[in-house]
């Protein structure tokens, strides 16, 4: 049956010699059950008992800002486009655009498959920390029927083929602040609108055909963008603002779940037929490193298996231990999962990024995803962290091998964390009887 690891807490010699002070006043504040829950929670459950996560407020103190980019209740500015729908109070939710106080091309901000390699933490928060966020409170419900014409023009900016020139009023000025989300990218200050005015655009005629046919359902109209090449950070735009599905079923979706429905929408899909292709023939490593977190993605030649563990290290984001490592994880069997990962959106990112590799080959393989968030890692910056860093690592080389015995020795020997430390919190890779069938392939 599909289930969860439970957090394992580990004191390691290695973790306590590489870790640089960071949150040193977050720790004493959280009992030892509230610390070892962070990792679970990842500021969104309440697990400690607090209204507002001290492990965020923490890393909103450590964020200055060199120049005041808004100190204003106005901005004039080209929207990369981007739309945020809140989740707090829901149905009754926030819904407002992000947009920067400056022209030109801005669609990089919120286009995180062009970021892996090239875009360093600091820049990040630089770029997300630019976009202020308009809000305007749904009179009703999320029902997209019945809104006026103002949220509608809001919706229309997802639509945008290129960034498209807004203009927002405020009802007080904004401050230099950035919202953190372990989901969805950061983004900069908000305050509720007076006004929002959308110029003249040209929509992306993909985006638009399925904005306008509601007769088609919203898991259709997803696989259909996807598959005309659509990124899947428009896709989840267009999914927030109820811009899929059938016409009496439109609604806003808090950007934070549509990520994840996305990801998720995709990834059954692919699985459905990659457990109809013949498996991999050999044990296969791939790896990467992105803002002090290295990946390693193991292949394995059987049925389609799954399993994500996440190890943060002491004193990195939603591990506010000094002195231990947090090691979670979850997994699935051939036949998936019933109920939602409790590892959170990472699990889904992580599995659509391995199934289209595997959908590409036309093959299939059960797969283990290794992750280290490391001392840089300091700041939470969405799940597309986890997607980008997989598929990129799937586009190099992998290390091949022909045996259990050495690719589990290869993987030790790419982790700071021991593969006997691994193996005491995975389902996959200590089950006997997976050791059998794989063996039985070689």
């Amino acid at each position: 049956m599909p289930g969860k690891t439970p957090v394992k807490r580990i004191d390691t010699k290695k973790a306590k010699e590489k870790v640089k002070s960071f949150s040193e006043e977050v720790a004493p504040k959280l009992d030892p059950k509230a610390r070892n829950m962070c990792l679970k929670c990842r500021g969104t459950k309440k697990l400690c008992g607090k209204d507002r996560c001290p492990v965020l407020q923490k890393y909103y103190s450590q964020i200055g800002s060199e120049k005041k980019k808004f100190d204003t209740n106005e901005i004039e500015g080209n929207s990369p486009p981007s739309v945020f729908i809140g989740r707090h109070n829901y149905p009754r939710v926030n819904i407002g655009p992000l947009v920067p106080p400056e022209k030109g091309d801005t669609s990089i901000y919120s286009r995180p498959e062009r970021w892996f390699g090239k875009v360093g933490m600091n820049e990040i928060i630089e770029m997300r920390g630019n976009l202020a966020r308009g809000k305007k409170k749904l009179r009703k419900n999320v029902d997209v029927n019945n809104i006026n014409r103002e949220d509608e023009e809001i919706r229309y900016l997802v639509l945008s083929k290129r960034p498209a020139e807004t203009e927002v009023k405020f009802g007080k000025k904004l401050s230099e602040s950035i919202t953190l989300d372990g989901r969805s990218q950061p983004h900069g200050p908000s305050a509720p609108m007076k006004s929002f005015r959308r110029g003249s655009m040209t929509s992306d005629k993909q985006l638009e055909k399925v904005f306008y046919e509601d007769d088609l359902k919203a898991e259709k109209a997803v696989k259909r963008l996807y598959n005309k090449g659509m990124p899947v950070s428009r896709i989840q735009d267009l999914f927030a603002v109820g811009g899929t599905g059938l016409k009496d079923n439109r609604k806003f979706v808090p950007t934070r779940w549509s990520i994840t429905a996305v990801d998720d929408i995709l990834g059954k899909d692919m699985r459905r037929s990659v457990k109809t292709y013949e498996r991999i023939n050999e044990w296969r490593v791939y790896t990467s490193n992105y803002l002090d977190n290295q990946w390693v993605i193991v292949f394995t030649p059987e049925t389609w298996r799954y399993e994500l563990i996440e190890a943060f290290y002491p004193e990195t984001t939603w591990n506010p231990s000094r002195d231990s490592i947090a090691i979670f994880g979850d997994h699935e069997e051939f036949d998936g999962r019933d109920g939602y990962a409790s590892i959170g959106g990472c699990y889904y990112s992580a599995r659509l990024a391995a199934l289209e590799k595997l959908e590409q080959e036309r093959r299939q393989a059960g797969v283990i995803v290794l992750r280290e968030a490391k001392p840089g890692y300091i700041l939470p910056v969405g799940v597309w962290l986890t997607r980008e860093s997989i598929r990129n690592a799937l586009k190099t080389r992998p290390r091949k091998f022909n045996s259990p015995e050495k690719v589990l020795k290869f993987v030790g020997q790419q982790t700071d964390i021991s593969l006997d430390e691994w193996t005491s919190v995975s389902k996959l890779l200590k089950t006997r009887e997976r050791q059998k069938t794989i063996e039985s392939y070689l």
